[in-house]
C-alpha cells in the first residue's frame, strides 16, 4: 500500500474510532500536514474561470497535474486539452473525468493526487469539497454564498472530522492595494479602524445573458440556452434576493480587523431594492423586446443588496451587491479609523496632520516610492510582483494559487482556510432571511466554535506565505 493511500485508511479509522472528536481540541494538530516537494493536482471544473487556474497550475514546476474532471467535452475540454498540450507535450497524458457531473467522484478515487481545485457552478462547490475532504483530497474552493447554513457547517465539520483543511480562493485578498492598505492598517496609519466598507458592484448583464453561443453577450439567453455561466449564474437572480457574491469585498476588509483570529462577525441586516435592470436589459437589446420569452421572466434578486454588519470588537462593515445595472466596476472599498481613511474609488486617501483638511490626495502608484501605495507595498508583491505578471485579475491569481501550493509543500496552515470560508459564505443566506423578514437581524454562526479568541492572525504577515 502507498504512502497517500495509507493515509487516507488511518484517516478513516481514526473518526471511525472517535479520535476525530479529540482533535477538535487542538485545532494546529487537526491540520498539520506531511511537506512535499511537489503537489500532484486534480482540477475539478475547466470552464472559464478553471481554465485560468489550470494554466497557473501547469507553469509551475512544483505542481503535477494529474486529472481534469469536467461534463462539457464540446467547449472545455478541447480548451483544456489544448492548454496541456501546450505545456506538457504530446507525450505526457492528463486524465479526464468527462462522463457527466458526477465523474469527479472518480478522479477523487485515484490514490495520487493530493488536492484539487474546484471552480464549478456554485451549488456544486460544497458538494465537491466535502467529497474531496472524505476521500482525503484537500480542497481549494472558488468563492460565492452558500445555499443555507448548514452547508456552512458542513464544510467546517468535515473538515474537522477527516483533518484535511480547505483552503478559499479569494484572489482580492492579495489584489495589490489591497495588500499595501493591509500594511497602513497593521503600520497604524488610519489610527484604530471603526468602519470599512467592500462590495460586489460590477455589471454582469453579459455574462447573465449571451447568444448560446459566445461567452458573454450578444443575446438575452440563459438557463439551458445560455452557455457559460449564463447557463447556471442567472437562475440565481430569478430565484434569490439576497448578496448574493459577498466574499470579494467582505475578505479583504475581514482581514484589516482579524475576524476569526481575535475578532468576529455577529450579526447582519440586509436591504434590497427593488428588480428593475434585468428585465430592462431583455426589453432594450435587439435579440430581446416584449415579446421574447425572458421578457415574462420575474426576476428577485433586487437591483442593490445592502447588508450592515456589526462585529464583535465593535467594528462595522458594510457590504453592496450592485450586478443588474449598467456601471463601471468598483469593489466599493472604505477603510475608516480615527487618523484617516481610504476609499477604492478615485484611489483616494485622507490622513489627518498630512492630507490638507477636508480634501482628497491621491494615492500614488506602487513604482512611486513616495506616494502611500509605493511606501507602503506589501512584501509580496516586492517580492513576487514580476512572477504573477500576466496572470489573471492583475496577478492576484498567481498569488492565490502560490499561497495554496506552498501551504501544502510546507506544511503550513492556509491563510485562508474552512472558518474563513464558511463564514464568508454565509451572508448569502443570512442576508436572503434578512430581506425577507424586512431587514431584520440576522446572527452569525461562529464557525470556529469559540477559537477565534485564541487564533492569531497569519495572512500576509510578511513576504512568505
Amino acid at each position: 500500500m502507498n504512502k497517500h493511500l495509507h493515509r487516507r485508511k488511518f484517516i478513516r479509522n481514526s473518526v471511525a474510532a472517535g479520535v476525530g472528536m479529540s482533535l477538535l481540541n487542538s485545532p494546529a494538530r487537526l491540520f498539520a500536514a506531511e511537506k512535499k516537494e511537489k503537489v500532484r493536482v486534480g482540477l475539478i471544473g475547466v470552464g472559464a474561470r478553471g481554465l485560468n487556474h489550470l494554466d497557473l497550475c501547469l507553469r509551475r514546476s512544483d505542481v503535477d497535474v494529474v486529472a481534469i474532471a469536467d461534463p462539457d467535452t464540446e467547449f472545455t475540454l478541447p480548451q483544456a486539452r489544448k492548454m496541456i498540450a501546450t505545456h506538457y507535450g504530446a507525450k505526457r497524458k492528463v486524465a479526464e473525468y468527462t462522463k457527466g457531473p458526477h465523474d469527479y467522484k472518480n478522479l477523487l478515487k485515484r490514490g495520487d493526487i493530493d488536492a484539487v481545485v474546484i471552480a464549478t457552478p456554485w451549488e456544486w462547490h460544497t458538494i465537491m469539497a466535502v467529497d474531496a475532504m472524505r476521500a482525503g483530497v484537500t480542497p481549494a474552493v472558488e468563492v460565492c454564498g452558500a445555499a443555507d447554513i448548514q452547508e456552512c457547517w458542513e464544510l467546517v465539520n468535515t473538515s474537522e472530522s477527516t483533518g484535511i483543511p480547505l483552503f478559499g480562493m479569494e484572489n482580492v485578498n492579495y489584489r495589490r492595494d489591497v495588500l499595501a492598505v493591509l500594511n497602513m492598517v497593521r503600520q497604524g496609519l488610519f489610527g484604530e479602524i471603526v468602519h470599512l466598507q467592500g462590495g460586489y458592484q460590477h455589471d454582469l448583464r453579459e455574462v447573465k445573458f449571451n447568444d448560446g453561443k459566445q461567452l458573454y453577450g450578444g443575446g438575452v439567453e440563459f438557463g439551458d440556452k445560455g452557455i457559460s455561466e449564463a447557463k447556471w449564474r442567472t437562475n440565481h437572480s430569478v430565484h434569490r434576493n439576497a448578496d448574493l457574491y459577498p466574499t470579494h469585498g467582505l475578505g479583504p476588509v475581514s482581514n484589516m480587523i482579524n475576524i476569526n483570529r481575535g475578532n468576529r462577525l455577529l450579526s447582519l441586516t440586509s436591504v434590497a431594492t427593488k428588480s428593475r435592470g434585468l428585465h430592462k436589459y431583455i426589453m432594450d437589446h435587439p435579440k430581446g423586446g416584449p415579446n421574447h420569452p425572458n421578457a415574462k421572466v420575474e426576476f428577485k434578486l433586487g437591483d442593490i443588496v445592502s447588508t450592515l454588519i456589526k462585529t464583535n470588537n465593535g467594528e462595522t462593515i458594510m457590504l453592496s451587491h450592485d450586478t443588474n445595472l449598467p456601471r463601471p466596476y468598483s469593489l466599493n472599498f472604505r477603510v475608516q479609523g480615527t487618523n484617516g481613511l481610504w476609499m477604492d474609488d478615485f484611489d483616494s486617501i485622507h490622513i489627518e496632520g498630512k492630507t490638507k483638511p477636508h480634501t482628497w490626495e491621491k494615492t500614488g502608484d506602487p513604482k512611486e516610492t513616495d506616494s502611500y501605495m509605493g511606501k507602503y507595498d506589501h512584501p509580496l508583491w516586492k517580492k513576487y510582483a514580476n512572477d504573477a505578471s500576466g496572470a489573471g485579475h492583475g496577478g492576484m491569481d498567481w498569488f492565490v494559487i502560490n499561497s495554496f501550493i506552498e501551504s501544502i509543500k510546507r506544511g503550513t496552515d492556509y491563510q485562508m482556510d474552512v472558518y474563513d470560508l464558511a463564514t464568508w459564505y454565509a451572508i448569502t443566506p443570512l442576508s436572503e432571511q434578512s430581506i425577507l423578514e424586512g431587514g431584520a437581524v440576522q446572527y452569525i454562526p461562529d464557525f470556529t466554535r469559540g477559537r477565534w479568541i485564541n487564533r492569531k492572525p497569519n495572512f500576509a504577515l510578511d513576504g512568505e506565505y
